[in-house]
């Protein structure tokens, strides 16, 4: 069975907070979109305002809104994810996606996260999730030699990342289709473009995870697009 998960790209604090609330009841994940303004624009909270905000949470002894309720995955559009990815994990985020083509120090980032947060450190199994998002064109070479020291990979259904209403590019169909028959245990989830139309499809091609923006907050109403979204998953999310 498919999971659907709504992204979130806040421009302020406040922003992400009205849109938690309104989720509120509805699902148990959702992914929070960080947006460097370099890596990835036009910028999200906290870059807007100020890039150092999570670190002063964190130092404050806070955890993100909502952590009560919600498992967040943190999906880091930064040019610099070493520097940035501890203060998400240590806010609350469950899960945490780096895009493959943000660093050139995949493998040192994958150690030290795995050193400090992950099971190395002797942390509860399950209490981090590692993925890689791979851009639509980035050859999956890139990732190959990183997949032991992930839990998942994120496809990108769109070609322009870091704002939502871009549209879905289906060559993504062809790209799972050779990474699934390569590696069939590895969870895909696919991020941009997903819509009522295209998400059967995508179930069926072996997704697990469906990351949905704007095809949820631009609905006439989100709890009956959401649950629409969520049938599609009863209906089609079943794979072998």
């Amino acid at each position: 069975m498919g999971i659907i998960v709504p992204a979130i790209i806040p421009t302020s604090r406040k922003d992400l907070e009205d849109k938690l609330s309104q989720l509120s009841g509805l699902c148990e994940e959702v992914q929070i979109d960080i947006v460097d303004g370099v890596f990835a624009g036009p910028a999200s909270w906290p870059y807007i305002t100020d890039a150092k905000e999570p670190e002063r949470m964190l130092n404050d002894g806070e955890l993100l809104p909502y952590a009560g309720e919600f498992k967040f995955e943190i999906d880091l559009m930064s040019a610099d994810p070493e520097s940035v990815a501890g203060s998400w994990i240590g806010l609350g985020a469950s899960r945490l996606t780096v895009h493959s083509e943000s660093t050139r120090f995949i493998p040192r980032f994958l150690s030290s996260t795995h050193g400090i947060y992950g099971h190395d450190a002797d942390f509860t199994p399950g209490l981090l999730a590692l993925g890689l998002s791979i851009g639509m064109e980035t050859d999956l070479a890139l990732i190959e030699p990183h997949l032991k020291k992930i839990d998942y990979v994120q496809f990108m259904g769109i070609r322009k990342i870091g704002h939502q209403g871009e549209p879905f590019d289906t060559r993504v169909f062809a790209k799972i289709a050779t990474f699934r028959k390569r590696y069939p245990t590895i969870e895909i989830q696919v991020d941009g473009g997903v819509t009522l139309e295209n998400a059967p499809k995508l179930l069926q091609a072996g997704v697990k995870r469906l990351v949905v923006g704007s095809a949820l907050w631009k609905a006439p109403d989100l709890a009956t697009r959401y649950r629409e979204f969520d049938e599609l998953t009863q209906r089609h999310g079943i794979y072998g």
